[in-house]
């Protein structure tokens, strides 16, 4: 490993670094992708990049100097959509076991009727049915099965499957009707017209209580988010962007800053709801563009937009398509028509992007399907036909469905979208099998989202559980890259239409510069050049050269914000 020393000796001049990496491969990522042997900082900013020779002449006597000893520095590593909060809570009650198959789910299911009493709910969430072996949902009849006596949901976002208790509890039979105003289905047996227990895009209405969990404090939020960001830094996060933070999760940010324990960069898109009136919303707008995380935020934490929810997911069968999804055992689609569903109505969506572009905020929606990806395209033009929208960086989030011309928009628009490459590592082999390769040309369409100049981000969609690897979804950037420039699934060998896949360089890009540029910070970091923040990680591989199926298998050695170090592999021997 590299050797980190103290430079004390009186025969040096006094130089400006404090702090210097030399003897190594040093990739800016700048507008060239250059490469160099060293860097300095000082303060916590790069003063110097170039070879050995030229940054050691920075020597001070106090002077800490890192002998990379080959290995390369990269700048710091940014995730474009995570969860934090909810994702470091999620076992905060429990532990939950990984679900792997319909035995695994129903297992779990029994386990929790010895715990809970008859009566009280049992609910599992984010076990997306395309990552269980049988890619499907748990029946009704199943889960009546396994928990007789407890009302049962199985919800993979605002989807569900439940049994006839929950059902019931709910006020949910064959003459139910949705009157709230808000979007979903609730699937029918097309023979009887009783409910099978699928809910689509209305888990609202499932009348469910968790009366047997813990009761979380603010110090527990604080202390586990902690330990979220302390495994971020470990695998060479430094940038995160919250994609829908709200009051609990700005407190719980702003009380670790305020005690300088917030390791991490962290720009927020502020939830906000649609099925309000229209002033209401608007007036919420105002209100967030008015925060002062929005008008005085500092480079560590600050408010860029908002987000909302415009469809459904693909790994549920609600995104919203362009054409039908066709008839489906996963999914459980019996309508041949089904496109998904969509959550905003243009006139109600319209007035909402326009607030929001008024009043300087990022706008960005949940839009998985290509007929949302289109809608909120329209959106968009609509707005910049009076209000130049580029100027607030105007987002599609998720986007894996899209089309040439929905490309094309984005690049006339100056709208950019931050992706998640983990969902087509995970849940390709399942789409394939319901869409046809024809219809995923373009699924994630990377590379001509680069050669349109379009500015897309690399994330992970991080939701639940502690583990780079093992989380839902895996946070690990060096996955997302390797699927990026791969396009290959997992347990698959074959790449999806691999005239997407990204270069090395831009797959970097990808996760450190174009990130910077979503989180409005590409001023001070995403890149290693002059002048900007020392936001930087140690990697033990090169992975420009590596084979490319082993890029996933890279190990973060140190990572360094603002030139602090706040990760370390293993102690190093240090001398004078």
């Amino acid at each position: 490993m590299f050797a980190l020393i103290t430079i004390l000796t009186t025969l040096l001049p006094s130089q400006d670094a404090d702090l210097i990496f030399h003897n190594g491969k040093i990739v800016t990522v700048d507008s060239k992708f250059t490469v160099h042997q060293a860097l300095a900082s000082k303060k916590g900013v790069i003063i110097k990049v170039g070879s050995d020779n030229e940054v050691l002449k920075l020597l001070d006597k106090t002077t800490l100097v890192v002998n990379l000893k080959g290995n390369m520095v990269l700048p710091g590593l940014i995730d474009s959509h995570v969860h934090p909060v909810s994702a470091a809570m999620h076992e905060f009650d429990h532990p939950i076991p990984s679900m792997d198959t319909i035995k695994d789910v129903l297992d779990y299911v029994r386990s929790r009727t010895k715990i809970i009493p008859p009566g009280q709910w049992i609910s599992i969430s984010q076990v997306f049915i395309t990552r269980l072996k049988e890619q499907r949902y748990p029946t009704k009849d199943e889960l009546d099965t396994a928990a007789p006596n407890h009302p049962v949901i199985f919800s993979t976002g605002p989807d569900a499957s439940v049994n006839s208790l929950a059902l019931k509890s709910s006020g949910i039979d064959k003459n139910f009707q949705i009157t709230d105003g808000g979007p979903g289905q609730i699937e029918k047996d097309v023979k009887t017209g009783e409910p099978t227990g699928i809910i689509r895009s209305c888990t609202r209405l499932i009348k469910s209580t968790n009366a047997t969990a813990r009761k979380a404090e603010s110090s527990d939020r604080e202390r586990r988010v902690r330990e979220l960001f302390s495994d971020y830094n470990s695998v060479g996060l430094t940038g995160i962007i919250d994609r829908n933070s709200n009051t609990t999760s700005i407190e719980t940010y702003e009380a670790l800053l305020k005690e300088n324990k917030l390791n991490i960069r962290v720009a927020l898109s502020h939830s906000v709801g649609t099925a309000d009136n229209l002033e209401k919303i608007r007036h919420q707008i105002q209100k967030i563009a008015s925060h002062p995380l929005r008008t005085s935020g500092s480079s560590m934490l600050k408010i860029i937009g908002i987000k909302t929810f415009l469809d459904g997911g693909m790994l549920t069968g609600s995104a919203y398509m362009r054409s039908p999804w066709g008839i489906s055992s996963i999914y459980s689609i019996t309508d041949a028509n089904y496109k998904g569903l969509l959550f905003i109505p243009r006139e109600r969506l319209l007035p909402i992007v326009e607030e929001t572009i008024k009043s300087g905020l990022q706008f960005t929606a949940h839009s998985v399907g290509d007929g949302a990806v289109h809608e909120l395209l329209h959106a968009y033009d609509e707005v910049n036909r009076t209000i130049p929208v580029a100027p607030t960086r105007p987002c599609l989030t998720h986007s894996n469905f899209m089309s040439a011309e929905a490309i094309a928009t984005c690049a006339r628009l100056g709208v950019v979208a931050d992706i998640q490459p983990v969902w087509l590592y995970l849940d390709s082999h399942t789409l394939r099998r319901q869409f046809g390769d024809a219809r995923l040309r373009y699924f994630q369409p990377l590379q001509s989202l680069f050669k349109a100049g379009v500015t897309v981000g690399g994330g992970s969609d991080h939701m639940q559980r502690i583990g780079s690897m093992t989380s839902v979804n895996p946070y690990n950037p060096f996955l997302g890259i390797q699927t990026a420039i791969t396009r290959v699934g997992r347990n698959l060998t074959d790449s999806l239409h691999p005239i997407e896949s990204l270069s090395r360089e831009q797959a970097i890009r990808f996760y450190t510069a174009n990130n910077a540029h979503l989180m409005f910070l590409e001023k001070e970091t995403g890149t290693l050049e002059v002048g900007k923040r020392a936001d930087l990680i140690v990697i033990d591989q090169d992975i420009l050269q590596c084979p490319a199926d082993n890029i996933h298998r890279t190990q973060c050695q140190m990572t360094f914000i603002d030139g602090r170090k706040v990760y370390e592999k293993q102690p190093v021997n240090r001398s004078k």
